[in-house]
């Protein structure tokens, strides 16, 4: 984790402060991590390292995340690391795995694959996804994975062979590591300079949108209704 400790390490210069809907402030004594929307607030509760887990699985209406990079991370909190290793702690509770993917791309090592490819390779009731159409995932992933109430992942992955994106209903922001996803939904088409943000990569389609993939391809053999 080399790579990700150097990003880590930059926050100490006040380089980088911001990964998703997370914000990291540094001080003399560590960092405090919160939400990026309540920066400022002096009414947040204070939370234990361990408490992330549980920060990262619940909205602010109480609902279970199944997605942890949805924009819908809960607010009302504030976490302190007194180091960078309590600090990267924190940032993979909430978001799993996005340290290690980055460290994958920064250092050339990150391996995509292609939805068709995930697809292919599903078995048992899954297996029927592979049958979706181009243009019946070119409106799912427009949808599912959209910046703004799907998910803060920039997409890495291709739709097929072709090189082709997966949807084109998505921007081309979507598609670049260097856009901050989360403010070019608070500012759209302002965020496409490189933001000072550490970017949620996605190599592959995760579990939820094949699930999507499956029904979709349901719906459309179960046909309309006879009248």
């Amino acid at each position: 984790m080399k790579q990700s400790r150097r990003l880590l390490d930059s926050l100490v210069a006040g380089k980088i402060s911001r990964i998703g809907q997370l914000q990291i402030v540094s001080s003399e004594e560590g960092f405090v991590l919160c939400h990026r929307d309540d920066v400022g607030r002096n009414d947040l509760r204070d939370g234990e390292i361990d408490r992330a887990f549980e920060i990262a699985k619940f909205d602010d209406a109480g609902n279970y995340r199944p997605l942890k990079t949805a924009p819908n991370l809960q607010h009302g909190w504030k976490i302190f690391a007194r180091d960078l290793l309590q600090a990267e702690k924190v940032i993979d509770a909430i978001y799993p795995g996005r340290l290690a993917i980055l460290h994958a791309f920064k250092s050339d090592q990150l391996v995509t694959t292609s939805l068709r490819e995930t697809l292919d390779r599903q078995s048992g009731m899954y297996r029927v996804a592979a049958k979706i159409s181009d243009e019946q995932i070119d409106g799912l992933v427009g949808n599912f994975c959209r910046s703004d109430g799907g998910c803060l992942r920039t997409i890495l992955w291709k739709r097929d062979t072709t090189d082709q994106i997966p949807s084109f209903k998505l921007p081309l922001e979507k598609f670049d590591p260097a856009v901050d996803q989360y403010l070019s939904v608070k500012r759209p088409r302002s965020a496409t300079a490189a933001a000072a943000s550490i970017p949620l990569l996605c190599q592959e389609a995760c579990n939820l949108l094949i699930a999507a993939c499956r029904e979709a391809v349901k719906m459309e053999g179960a046909g309309p209704s006879a009248p």
